[in-house]
Parts: C-alpha cells; sequence; structure tokens
C-alpha cells in the first residue's frame, strides 16, 4: 500500500499494488490495482496503512507491505520508508507524480488532494528487467551491453532505464537494467501492451530475463490473475523450460544474416569487384556457401545452396523472409564477430568457429571450475589433496549483493586451488582444479 503523509498531519493511501510473482523472494512482476481486491478489503488495508504510518508521525513517501491469506485476511509484514521500484504503476492508475510530491512535502507543502480525491484509472502491470541467468537459479550476470534497444515510446508505454549500448554492467551493483511499465483501460490491454515492449526490447552480450517475462504474461494462469507467492515454481516447468535444439531454420537465418552481412561490409573499396558477392558461385554446380556457427553452447554446420535469390533478405539490421503472404521479420545486428539474431522472442548470440581449432582446445585443461561471473572470493572452503563428494561447497563468491557458492559437480579430489579469499576475479576464471 503506497502511503504518504505531509506535515501537517494530513496522511492518505494511493491504492495497492499486488506483488506476488517472485523469485528467491525478489519481486519480479507487479500491478496496481490487485485483481481480484473488492473496494472494502482495498480501504480495509488502506486505513491500516494510513494508521500504522501516523502512529510513527511519518512524513514522506513510504509502503507498508501485507501479506493476504486466501481466506481474505491480511497480515503487516513491513514498511519501507521511501518509494519502491514499482512505484510507476501507482502513478499510472493515478496520474500523480510521486516523486514531485516527494519534493513538495520535503518543503513544507501539504498533501494536494483528500483520500476522496484519490484517482484509480485503468490498470498498470511492470516487469523488472535483470541481468540474469533463469536457467541458472538467477544468477547473476555481468559483460557489456553489446546491444541494447528499449521498446518504441507510445500510449500506456513506459521504460524507466539507467543503461545504454556499450555499458558494462558490473558484479558491484544490482542487476536490475530497467523497468517496464504498460498501462491499460483494463488488465488484460495492459498485459498485451507489456508483451509487445518486450518483444521489441533486444539485449545482447550477457543473460537477461527477456524471455522468462515473456513466459510469465503470457502463461493462462497469468492472464487470468491466478496470482499468489508460487506462481514461479508452481508453473517451473513452462516458465522455465529445458534447453532445446535450435531448429533448421533458425541456423538457416543466422547462416543467410551472417553472409549478407559480412558482404555489405568487405570489398567497399571496390564494390564491383568479383569477390564481393557471397553468393557461393561455383561453375557448373549449384551456388554453395558453407558456414559452422554456434550459439548458447550449440554447433552446427550450414551448407546454403540455392540457383536463385535467397528467400532471406537483410535489409539494414532486419532480416525478412516472405511465408504464405506474411512477412516474417528478425532483428539482426552484427558487433564485431558476433551476430545478434532475435528469434522467437530471445535474442541469440551466433559466432562462427573453427571446428579444427576447437578440437585442439578440447585438450586443454580438464576439471577446473571457473567463476561464472565477475566478483570477489569471500571464502575459501577446501583444501589441496581433500576429497569431497558431488555437491560440495569448495568456494564461497561474492558479487551484486549476493554470495553464491561453487559446488564440486561429481565427487573426486581437489588438486589445486588458483583462487584465495579477498581476490577480485573475472568471469571464467579458473578457481579449482578437482579430479575424479
Amino acid at each position: 500500500i503506497q502511503v504518504f503523509a505531509d506535515q501537517h498531519g494530513n496522511c492518505l493511501y494511493l491504492n495497492e499494488r499486488d506483488c506476488s510473482i517472485q523469485r528467491r523472494h525478489q519481486k519480479v512482476v507487479e500491478e496496481a490495482p490487485a485483481p481480484g481486491l473488492s473496494p472494502a478489503l482495498r480501504q480495509a488495508m488502506g486505513e491500516a496503512a494510513v494508521r500504522a504510518a501516523q502512529a510513527i508521525g511519518y512524513v514522506g513517501a513510504g509502503t507498508v507491505e501485507f501479506l493476504l491469506d486466501a481466506r481474505g485476511e491480511f497480515f503487516f509484514m513491513e514498511m519501507n520508508t521511501r518509494l519502491q521500484v514499482e512505484h510507476p504503476v501507482t502513478e499510472a492508475i493515478t496520474g500523480l507524480d510521486l516523486v514531485a510530491w516527494q519534493i513538495r512535502v520535503a518543503c513544507g507543502e501539504a498533501l494536494p488532494i483528500t483520500q476522496a480525491q484519490v484517482p484509480l484509472i485503468g490498470h498498470a502491470i511492470e516487469v523488472r528487467l535483470y541481468a540474469e541467468d533463469p536457467a541458472n537459479e538467477f544468477l547473476p550476470a555481468t559483460g557489456t551491453l553489446a546491444l541494447y534497444r528499449e521498446s518504441a515510446p507510445g500510449e500506456g508505454r513506459r521504460v524507466d532505464s539507467g543503461v545504454s549500448e556499450g555499458d558494462v554492467v558490473s558484479p558491484f551493483y544490482d542487476p536490475m537494467l530497467g523497468k517496464l511499465i504498460a498501462w491499460g483501460e483494463n488488465r488484460e490491454q495492459a498485459r498485451l501492451r507489456l508483451l509487445a515492449m518486450l518483444d521489441e526490447f533486444a539485449i545482447g552480450g550477457l543473460k537477461t530475463n527477456i524471455a522468462f517475462l515473456r513466459r510469465i504474461l503470457a502463461h493462462p494462469a497469468f492472464a487470468a490473475a491466478e496470482l499468489d507467492t508460487g506462481f514461479i515454481p508452481r508453473h517451473q516447468q513452462v516458465l522455465l523450460p529445458a534447453p532445446r535444439a535450435l531448429p533448421a531454420t533458425f541456423w538457416e537465418a543466422a547462416a543467410e544474416a551472417w553472409l549478407q552481412g559480412q558482404a555489405a561490409h568487405e570489398r567497399a573499396d571496390d564494390r564491383h569487384s568479383p569477390w564481393a558477392p557471397r553468393s557461393g558461385l561455383r561453375l557448373g554446380l549449384p551456388a554453395r556457401s558453407s558456414l559452422h556457427l554456434q550459439s548458447g553452447g550449440q554447433c552446427q554446420a550450414v551448407a546454403l545452396e540455392r540457383s536463385a535469390a535467397s528467400a532471406w533478405q537483410l535489409e539494414g539490421e532486419q532480416l525478412g523472409q516472405d511465408q504464405g503472404g506474411v512477412r516474417r521479420r528478425h532483428l539482426a545486428v552484427r558487433r564485431g564477430g558476433t551476430l545478434y539474431l532475435r528469434w522467437d522472442g530471445e535474442v541469440h548470440a551466433i559466432e562462427a568457429f573453427d571446428p579444427i581449432a576447437e578440437a585442439e582446445a578440447s585438450h586443454s585443461q580438464q576439471g577446473g571450475l571457473g567463476a561464472p561471473m565477475n566478483g570477489s572470493i569471500v571464502r575459501v572452503l577446501v583444501e589441496p589433496g581433500q576429497v569431497v563428494e558431488a555437491g560440495t561447497a569448495l568456494v564461497v563468491l561474492e558479487a551484486m549483493k549476493m554470495e553464491h557458492s561453487i559446488r564440486a559437480p561429481q565427487a573426486g579430489t581437489v588438486k589445486a586451488l588458483f583462487c584465495q579469499e579477498g581476490d577480485m576475479v573475472s568471469e571464467g576464471t579458473v578457481l579449482v582444479e578437482l579430479v575424479e
């Protein structure tokens, strides 16, 4: 419940927000008003929040959090003496600028409206965009934002962010990149607008939760407003699906985008050169181009053979294909040696690789456990020669205000340690060598 109090004894509540969908006890999706909350219950909770603020002589913006059970009974949990991350949904349904209110109240002004004048217009939903890996227990991700494209502005759309393309996401701060907020005349309109915003957002260079957020909003249970704090674990199989092989059409599109994009940049000094085209010309034989590509740990040899122009056409940063009279378009952006291709709502990083070099690299050190992200070593729990069981915590790494344990993937013996407490390490740095 959002409360506001001034220095003249006035205090009111600005409706409520539902923050039930959480991971690791942290909010992911917030909306206002809370679906299914009756006017009577809204008033009871709002008045309880106001009494709590008045009891301590509170002044300014505050957020009183309650737990609501299936019987309709609510229980005080805590009060945050500030605006919270999700305050934009309250601004969206009231039309009020809460930051401006904070400044005016601090200057001694009285609240500009009374409780009876507090608006409640339409519905708003917000998602928190994080640099993290949902498939790996939501481990925070670090790296450079090689690609960063926000959704287009429009009616009922809002993006609050503090990053731009080229920025480095470090382990020293919270991994939240921004917030996407959609308002609609009703909940379904807000939900569909937010889905469209997520479809337009594109980030490359590190892992994010964009696809995870999209699966939440698209889930039938979310559309039906069947919300509680067990939402994510209950629907985990759909929200966090097991990795699956990328389809042949993806690799074909990736190869076309790679070759057409490469042709556009090479031989720029002589565009009429016979060596500039990347059509795979072979005299007396069908044109063929061969590539070895990798993305997300998957590798694929792609051979494109065609006698006419490709069905895929790269126009600027859009890869298009006509299918049954419908033009499908995919964002395709090249950054150095990496191609970022949006496919089925996710941005995939694609690189060319040399299979011979990969085979040689496979002979490198085995059994090394690396740092999953940049951070500092806070505890080393084992020593060389120690025998450990599968799952034993070996090293504790601190990053982005959280501690992460590096555990033994199988039983074995610690052969060597390559870190000590207090070390700052980069992602991928080998910390422990474990042998069976």
